[in-house]
C-alpha cells in the first residue's frame, strides 16, 4: 500500500460511520459500495472504539469517498463531519468539562488526548490566550489535506458546543502542502 502504514483509534473511523448514518441515512450503503474491500471490511464488521485501524484505509479513502459522493468532491464534507465529530465524541462523560472548562481549558486537553487517535502523531498548542489557540500538528507522517479539514471542522464543532457566538478555525499551514507543521488558528469571542 506504497508506505501507508499510520493507524487511527478506532473512534475516528465510528464518528465517520455515525455521521454518514445520520446525515445521509438513505444513502449509507452506496456509500458503502463505493468503498475498496479493505476499507469496506473495515465498517461492515462493526468498527472497535479501541482498536487501531490503517489510517488511510479506515478514514482517509471514506472520507474521500463521502466528499465525493455528498458534496461533489469538494472536501468541505471532512470540515462537517469534523464538526459532527466534535458533538459524537464529547458527549457523556466529557459533558462535565463544557460545563466548567474555557476553550483554552478544552482545547488543551483535546491536544493531550491526539495522540490516542494518532499514535504516530504529534501535536502542540503553540499559543493560548483569550479568544485565541493556536495548535500545530509538529508531526504526523502520513499527512493528509482532507484530514486537515477534519480536524479543523472538529476545533470549529468544539468552539460551537462552547456555544460561542463568533468562531474562526483557519489551517495556515499545512504539512500535507509542504510546510515544516500544520497550524490551526482558532479564534472566538
Amino acid at each position: 500500500m506504497d508506505g501507508k502504514r499510520m493507524t487511527i483509534k478506532g473512534t475516528g473511523p465510528m464518528e465517520l460511520d455515525a455521521f454518514i448514518k445520520d446525515e445521509y441515512p438513505d444513502r449509507y450503503r452506496e456509500w458503502l459500495d463505493t468503498l475498496s474491500p479493505a476499507a469496506k471490511k473495515i465498517y461492515s464488521g462493526g468498527v472497535m472504539a479501541f482498536e487501531l485501524y490503517p489510517l488511510y484505509d479506515s478514514l482517509i479513502e471514506p472520507t474521500q469517498k463521502m466528499c465525493d459522493l455528498f458534496y461533489d468532491g469538494d472536501i468541505k464534507g471532512a470540515w462537517i463531519s469534523g464538526q459532527y465529530s466534535a458533538k459524537y465524541a464529547l458527549k457523556g462523560f466529557y459533558k462535565v468539562f463544557f460545563r466548567f472548562g474555557s476553550p483554552q481549558f478544552i482545547i488543551d486537553r483535546a491536544a493531550k488526548v491526539f495522540s490516542t487517535y494518532y499514535p504516530e502523531g504529534k501535536i502542540r498548542v503553540a499559543e493560548s490566550s483569550s479568544g485565541r489557540c493556536v495548535l500545530q500538528i509538529f508531526e504526523f507522517p502520513e499527512p493528509y489535506l482532507i484530514l486537515e479539514y477534519n480536524i479543523a471542522g472538529w476545533l470549529e464543532g468544539v468552539l460551537e458546543l462552547l456555544e460561542r457566538k463568533t468562531r474562526k478555525v483557519e489551517i495556515t499551514k499545512s504539512l500535507a502542502k509542504g510546510d515544516s507543521v500544520t497550524e490551526f488558528v482558532a479564534t472566538w469571542t
